[in-house]
């Protein structure tokens, strides 16, 4: 790589692992300090928000914010795509995007990354686009289809130094197991043929494996998040050619993903201690690899919500243990834990990254807010965020119990896209419910977080199944972006726009 992305990066490639350090070629400590920024997994085959800004624009803030590494999802699906959608080409350097496929895309973000001093691991985070499979094949694809990917990525980006690792499947749950020696099952093996076939092609790479859900022998613990189960690791090691390059990583989230009956414990967030510990720490403390955790995130950051106690004692868990980590996510648009950015794609959460400031080099300072004078005799004080000159929010409909925002995130020539936040302000939780709206000359080429069916010009949209309950005062959210089938015409935005619960 270049002599100033090195100098900005001030490391040595390739890494390797020595312990529970991962290191550089000169053997320094470095440690990853990076954010998911998601997209190129879903419908769009290109990372999120790229109809809002310009990706180098992105790339630039990521770093500006003392972040050396971008955890990158891809699924099987897109990368065997020619196609991508959702960019407004008209933004910037987004221009060099146009007619590209998948992985020309990922060519492109991974050298500006490496320009701007950026790692990069690659993550194979679904097969299809639509959801994450519990096992490495499934969803209309063969281990075989999983593998060859991986060959075909550890081929192509043999010589591209910044891109440090192979996050081999993301969040194995459900049936996978780990030590039970089923060859349809157990992850710890498929994992062993993975990254064995990915060292064969490219040596260089770090290869990170991710725990279970359950069916792991022995377990201590009950619960576990996807993924996140490493017990398994005491007794059945993933065993490489190459010793020094394997590292594990846990995911780990906090009660505004699911509510765990651990959140509701009285000794709650004391127990958490023991729980990492049990679930993956140990790695490190007994020097058999180095941990990764590789997503971990929430809405909430304060020091009274059960998240947000949570989130601070899991940042303050990293800083003095030393961790290398993941901060789920860049993106705005992750329904149950928003993002380091907000929904205009520009402003940043500023009390969550003056947490994550915590582990990170750089100390996040919030801007200053500005006070402007009112017509009356006070000031108001105007706070970000403020919207991007594009994006219009309008309360469309309430049920009673649900309340729908309809906000434009972004509008161009040819396209644009549409967020709804669905709220529940009632003491008692929805489940059940839907959202419906008329829409005409616009074709819908991508959406998120909810199945959207289309009858004539009205759409009915119904939540995936993690999204089908909604707590009092929880926020849903869902949207998608379409292309406009008579450009510069009026009337293509989703009217009518009505929540509903079904009786």
């Amino acid at each position: 790589m270049g002599n100033t992305a090195i100098a900005a990066m001030n490391v040595e490639f390739p890494l390797s692992t020595n312990g529970t350090r991962i290191i550089d070629a000169k053997g320094k400590t470095v440690l990853l300090q990076g954010v998911n920024w998601f997209g190129m997994e879903t419908e769009t085959h290109v990372p999120h928000g790229l109809w809002s800004r310009d990706y180098k624009e992105m790339l630039s803030q990521i770093k500006s914010l003392g972040y050396n590494t971008i955890r990158l999802p891809y699924s099987v699906e897109a990368l065997r795509s020619d196609s991508i959608s959702a960019v407004n080409y008209t933004i910037g350097s987004n221009k060099e995007l146009e007619g590209k496929t998948p992985l020309e895309v990922m060519d492109i973000v991974v050298k500006e990354a490496e320009r701007q001093g950026l790692m990069i691991v690659l993550d194979s985070h679904r097969l299809n686009t639509k959801r994450i499979p519990e096992l490495w094949y499934g969803d209309g694809f063969t281990e075989a289809d999983w593998i060859d990917t991986w060959r075909l990525l550890a081929q192509r980006y043999k010589n591209q130094a910044n891109i440090i690792g192979a996050d081999l499947k993301n969040e194995p749950h459900g049936r996978a197991s780990w030590g039970t020696n089923d060859l349809s099952t157990d992850w710890r093996l498929a994992a062993e043929r993975a990254g064995n076939a990915i060292l064969r092609i490219n040596p260089n790479w770090l290869i990170i494996v991710e725990g279970v859900e359950l069916n792991v022998p022995g377990q201590k613990l009950t619960n576990h998040w996807w993924g996140g189960n490493l017990e398994g690791v005491r007794r059945f090691r993933v065993r490489l050619k190459k010793r020094n390059k394997i590292v594990y990583s846990p995911h780990e989230y906090g009660p505004g993903v699911f509510n765990k009956p651990y959140f509701s414990d009285k000794s709650f967030p004391k127990n958490m201690l023991q729980r990492w510990e049990t679930g993956f720490y140990y790695i490190e403390r007994q020097k058999i690899a180095p941990i990764w955790i590789g997503e971990f995130g929430g809405k909430q950051v304060d020091k009274s919500s059960i998240e947000g106690i949570w989130q601070n004692k899991l940042v303050d868990f990293i800083r003095d243990k030393n961790l290398s980590y993941a901060y789920w996510s860049w993106n705005p648009n992750s329904s149950d834990t928003a993002g380091i950015l907000l929904s205009d794609w520009q402003t940043i959460d500023a009390p969550k990254q003056v947490m994550l400031s915590r582990i990170l080099p750089v100390k996040y300072k919030p801007p200053v807010p500005v006070a402007r004078t009112t017509n009356g005799p006070t000031k108001q004080l105007l706070l970000a965020p403020v919207s991007s000159p594009t994006s219009a929010s309008r309360l469309s409909s309430s049920s009673g119990q649900l309340q729908v925002t309809t906000t434009t995130d972004s509008d161009w020539q040819s396209g644009f896209c549409v967020t709804f936040k669905v709220g529940n302000s009632n003491s008692t939780k929805v489940q059940n419910w839907q959202l419906t709206f008329n829409m005409d000359k616009a074709a819908i080429n991508n959406s998120w977080n909810g199945t959207f069916k289309q009858k004539g010009s009205e759409y009915i949209v119904t939540p995936l199944d993690w999204g089908r309950v909604i707590e009092p005062n929880q926020v849903r959210d869902l949207g998608f972006c379409a292309n406009k089938l008579n450009s510069g015409g009026a009337d293509y935005l989703p009217r009518n726009v009505k929540v509903t619960i079904a009786s």
